[in-house]
């Protein structure tokens, strides 16, 4: 994809050299007759947006991609804009200040009218965050003198793009939370079963990316964007060797594009580059599982972060040659940041915050997609004795996490979601945005274990599991008060 060369004003300057002619005294030169104006018209043009060579476009009644629209000053252009792949776009022109309304499928054609008053050259693009980056930009053209009423023209600098990239459409009004909302948070119990030892086969996944109303907080919705209805999206397993084949569908009534990028993918962009798939239609990639591991996956549809942040990541753990180490239990804790219009906690639908996502400044950080889906909505449990190896993630798309939990230490962790190395008797352990990684712990004392994020003012925003554990406690493991003996060493 082209980067937009910056704007740039020219200036025509033409000079007329009158030369003097000898008239008779009693002659007079004739009066110069004015010249007709040129009659104003109306320049119709209709595009459709489509995905054309992996780009989302503009393209006209003849196939022209981004086309070049002309018009004369004076012309009032009527843009006529339908959505050819169902994804809801815009198109706006910042400097003639003119904006489309957003459509999609669900609302059909619409149109936009404006007069051209004076001359240049002028963008036109979708609004939509990525949209611009990932193709949908083109020129119009217009020629003729400046008429009267139009405005003096900005003078030229080299900053003219980057004010076209601050432009950004009104914000949407306040509203109470969606009645709708539903729970997306994953149960962290929802693990596949282990694979163990086995030949390499050939294994079929699909899954679905759909956009629906969550439940973000206690009396706050969101609209997150997820695989499968959940956050974060299906755990997937395989071993190494293993061929996977994976069909991503997106539902008919989806808004956006996405796609899916598997870290543990070797080649096509980790298949993002051939799963930019739009409302309705469903696209396939086929890998072989090279490396074992932990690797998270996403959505790599531009704006990605924005993609990211709504929900769009999950995990595949890939299994060494004869599978892992048995345990008692296995969990699956992701966490992720949002970035929100209102304050943490506000009682309205809240929207994203694209400024905040830029600034990385986050109002939620959360475990399985909401507040309180390891505390409220699902808990983690186990029995004293028992073995529990927990998968962990960072969906991000932004921060680091401090992965702990208050009470435990960590027998083993398999540090950034590697198979090759374990470390033992860790307290903390860093996890990457876009990373992963594997602890196990062997629960000898019952009591809620509590699972956070060690920069502990992220749990006041969210970011706050429970572990509960039942059983007879190990005797001389803990013990409230003084030791029973009454001695001292």
């Amino acid at each position: 994809m082209k980067t937009p060369l910056p704007l740039r004003a020219i200036a025509a300057a033409v000079c007329i050299l009158a030369l003097p002619v000898s008239l008779p005294a009693a002659a007079s030169a004739p009066a110069a007759k004015a010249q007709p104006a040129a009659a104003a018209a109306v320049r119709r043009y209709e595009l459709n947006t489509n995905i054309v060579d992996g780009k989302m476009v503009y393209v006209d009644a003849k196939g022209q991609v981004n086309p070049t629209l002309v018009a004369k000053t004076g012309d009032t252009v009527e843009i006529v804009l339908s959505s050819g792949e169902g994804a809801e776009h815009d198109m706006v022109i910042p400097q003639l200040n003119v904006a489309s309304s957003k459509f999609s499928n669900s609302s059909g054609k619409v149109t936009v009218r404006f007069k051209v008053t004076r001359a240049g050259s002028f963008v036109y693009y979708c609004s939509i965050p990525g949209h611009r980056q990932i193709g949908m930009e083109g020129k119009l053209e217009v020629t003729g003198p400046a008429l009267a009423e139009a405005p003096a023209p900005a003078p030229a600098t080299d900053k003219s793009d980057a004010a076209l990239a601050l432009y950004t459409p009104a914000p949407s009004p306040m509203r109470g939370p969606d009645p709708s909302a539903v729970s997306v948070a994953a149960n962290p119990a929802s693990v596949p079963a282990a694979i163990g030892q086995r030949a390499p086969q050939l294994l079929k996944y699909r899954m679905e990316t759909v956009e629906l109303p969550g439940k973000l907080d206690d009396g706050t919705s969101f609209t997150y964007w997820t695989f499968n209805r959940q956050v974060p999206g299906p755990m997937l397993r395989a071993r190494v060797g293993d061929t996977v084949e994976l069909t991503l569908f997106n539902a008919r009534d989806s808004k956006m594009i996405h796609s899916i990028d598997l870290h543990a993918v070797t080649g096509g962009h980790g298949g993002g580059e051939h799963t930019q798939v739009a409302p309705g239609q469903e696209k396939t990639i086929t890998f072989k599982a090279l490396h074992p591991g932990l690797y998270v996956y996403h959505c790599a549809t531009p704006l990605v972060p924005q993609h990211i942040a709504a929900g769009m990541y999950g995990m595949i753990l890939v299994e060494p040659e004869g599978g892992l180490s048995k345990v008692d239990r296995e969990y699956y804790v992701m966490q992720g940041e949002m970035y929100t219009g209102r304050p943490h906690g506000a009682p309205v639908h809240q929207e994203p915050s694209l400024e905040k996502m830029s600034n990385e400044l986050p109002d939620y950080y959360v475990f399985n997609g909401e507040v309180g889906a390891l505390s409220k909505t699902h808990k983690l449990q186990a029995k004293v004795g028992e073995t529990v190896r927990i998968y962990f993630g960072v969906g991000g798309p932004n921060k680091i996490s401090s992965f702990h939990i208050i009470g435990e230490v960590f027998d083993k962790v398999y540090s950034e979601g590697s198979l090759s190395s374990i470390k033992h008797d860790v307290q903390t352990t860093l996890v990457a945005p876009g990373g992963a990684t594997i602890v196990e712990l062997k629960m000898e004392h019952p009591g809620s274990y509590l699972l956070v994020d060690h920069a502990l003012s992220r749990a006041g925003k969210g970011a706050v599991g429970v572990l509960e554990v039942t059983g007879d406690a190990v005797p001389g493991v803990y013990h409230a008060g003084a030791h029973p003996a009454g001695q001292s060493h």
